[in-house]
């Protein structure tokens, strides 16, 4: 039976949510940030507290690992890691595209069975950090830094439908006129969303190393040196 702890702190939300064997049974949210620094700790000190009183031992804790913005992130990781040290808890990462992807496949069932998913995080002007992945979230193309132009999908978007999503995606619309190119507004990455990820990562026995796990954290490459895109 796995019991979790899970952290999201990618972009300005600061979400924290507590499970078991699948089932999201406490959750803390802050979506007017970001205000990592002040609601973190103390979201995880009640769902920590909440476990304790409900006689639920912990087995993980399962964070947002990018990407994302440099300061969420960095603060989000040092959290779990953080707690796994203190409890002698197992670290579990998982890539912001992919969280912000579960509730698009719960709750949006009228997509076409080859539709393409396209979570996008906005890295300011026309650029964006995006991958695609088909409905069982398989990659079809690696997280990537694009700058979007009409043709930055059109080889995909000329095959199939693809659903754009996310805080990138929005000032996409105008842009990306396909008629295969959909869009769903709301979508962001939170804690809620993470359980069904960190389940198949834990059947999986796919864990991290606590002391050197690092984020990916939102970058570009200029002449081969790194600039955040994000603070």
């Amino acid at each position: 039976m796995s019991r979790l702890l899970h952290i999201e702190t990618s972009t300005q939300a600061c979400s924290v949510a507590v499970s078991e064997e699948g089932q999201t049974l406490f959750i803390k949210e802050d979506l007017d940030g970001p205000n990592h620094n002040v609601k973190l700790g103390v979201f995880v000190d009640e769902a920590l507290s909440f476990a304790d009183s409900h006689a639920l031992p912990l087995d993980a804790v399962a964070v947002s690992c990018g990407p994302g913005s440099y300061t969420g992130l960095r603060i989000g990781v040092s959290m779990a890691k953080g707690v796994c040290y203190g409890r002698n808890l197992k670290l579990i990462g998982l890539p912001t595209l992919q969280v912000m992807s579960v509730p698009v496949l719960l709750y949006h069932d009228e997509m076409e069975e080859d539709a393409l998913l396209c979570p996008m995080i906005d890295a300011r002007r026309m650029e964006v950090y995006a991958a695609l992945y088909d409905r069982a979230l398989r990659s079809v193309r690696d997280t990537q830094a694009d700058i979007v132009t009409p043709e930055t999908y059109r080889s995909y978007l000329d095959e199939r439908p693809i659903y754009f999503f996310g805080s990138g995606a929005e000032k996409c619309k105008e842009v990306l006129m396909h008629p295969n190119a959909r869009f769903i507004d709301g979508i962001r990455p939170l804690a809620r969303h993470m359980c069904p990820l960190a389940e198949k990562a834990i059947a999986m026995e796919r864990y991290e190393d606590v002391a050197y796990f690092e984020p990916f954290y939102l970058k570009e490459f200029v002449a081969g040196k790194p600039k955040n895109l994000l603070q």
